[in-house]
């Protein structure tokens, strides 16, 4: 019976090292893809000319309570 739960475990292991290991190889594949996407987009502004315009999602002035900007 030792044996057994001990076989057990060993394959348990081994698949959840299995499993950990695709993880980690998924998670480095997006986090180059991601790098990439952003060369991409540095790029495609850099040629927009748009090198040292604010980010569309800047935020904005906010109002102030007197409701002057």
């Amino acid at each position: 019976m030792t044996a057994f739960v001990q076989r057990l475990l060993q394959q348990m292991q081994s698949r959840f090292q299995t499993m950990s290991d695709s993880i980690v190889s998924k998670i480095d594949e997006m986090g180059n893809r991601v790098d990439e996407l952003e060369k991409s987009i540095d790029e495609l502004r850099a040629e927009m000319g748009v090198e040292g315009s604010p980010s569309p999602l800047a935020p904005s002035k906010v109002m102030t309570e007197e409701g002057s900007a």
